[in-house]
């Protein structure tokens, strides 16, 4: 990870398919990222990937601070070249999953920690990138932002904000829903980018939480729920076998007024919790 000062010529960058890179183009759509983040003036921003910095021209003149951090050299320099005079831009050059963001800007007394997220992230790395921003349900991140608002593929925008008995609701819809609040914002077309992507996109937005009634062992919600989806035609009763007797299991779903043949997708985040502090106790 470096601090990238450097400048080049003004040529136009092609998007780089190792890095995901799609250039988002619609006015309407980055109007609508902007809106969703809800910015005031003492506001920092945590940008991952800013690309070409469409979005961040528009974020920085309505913020205290944009701290952006870009994997393409060849990206960075270009961002250097347009935004560098920019006193309230910071551009960290990096792999966003492998840097320490809070030691890094300890060099860098005008840049606090930021209280938002607004990026439009590649793809291919969504799911690292969440893991990174929110932690797991068994140890969530330290960090706590105040709002993440992401461009996303549609269908991974779809799983998070999805409900009980739903196509969409799985183990990543609970892992995440464990640590924030989730909602769809904005839908956008494939066409919308260039290149444009295969998948059409949405825009979504997090508040990290620390929830109410927290699950009395973390690593054993995150377990049954990773079992419970395993396969998810079977029953819980046979998913759940490994860990606790099929009649026993019944028994607890029918205390949690349950149907004994639910299945994992029938079951909201508040059964889940409940149900795993019951075999918790079970074990015990």
């Amino acid at each position: 990870m470096t601090v990238n000062k450097s400048t080049q010529s003004r040529s136009q960058f092609r998007p780089n398919k190792r890095f995901g890179q799609h250039w988002l183009r619609s006015e309407i759509a980055l109007n609508q990222i902007v809106a969703a983040a809800q910015l005031t003036s003492s506001d920092r921003i945590l940008e991952i990937g800013p690309g070409t910095g469409i979005l961040t021209r528009r974020l920085l003149p309505l913020v205290e601070s944009l701290v952006a951090v870009e994997i393409d050299r060849n990206l960075c320099q270009k961002l250097t070249q347009k935004l560098g005079k920019e006193d309230n831009f910071l551009l960290l050059q990096g792999d966003f999953l492998k840097l320490n963001l809070t030691e890094l800007l300890e060099s860098f007394p005008s840049f606090q920690q930021p209280n938002k997220i607004v990026a439009n992230i590649p793809y291919n790395i969504t799911g690292p990138i969440l893991e990174k921003l929110l932690g797991k349900i068994s140890q969530p991140a330290t960090t706590a932002y105040q709002s993440i608002v992401l461009l996303v593929q549609q269908e991974v925008g779809e799983r998070l904000t999805a409900s009980p008995g739903t196509k969409a609701y799985g183990a990543l819809s609970l892992r995440v829903q464990y640590l924030a609040s989730c909602e769809l914002i904005y839908h956008v077309p494939a066409k919308a980018f260039s290149p444009p992507p295969k998948v059409d996109s949405v825009v979504i937005r997090l508040h990290p939480r620390t929830i109410s009634e927290p699950a009395d062992n973390p690593r054993l919600l995150d377990s049954l729920i990773k079992l419970g989806f395993a396969n998810r035609r079977k029953m819980l009763r046979n998913n759940l076998s490994s860990v606790i007797a099929p009649d026993d299991l019944i028994q607890l779903l029918e205390q949690l007024n349950l149907n004994s043949q639910s299945r994992a997708e029938n079951l909201s985040l508040e059964d889940w919790i409940k149900l795993s502090n019951l075999i918790g106790c079970r074990s015990i």
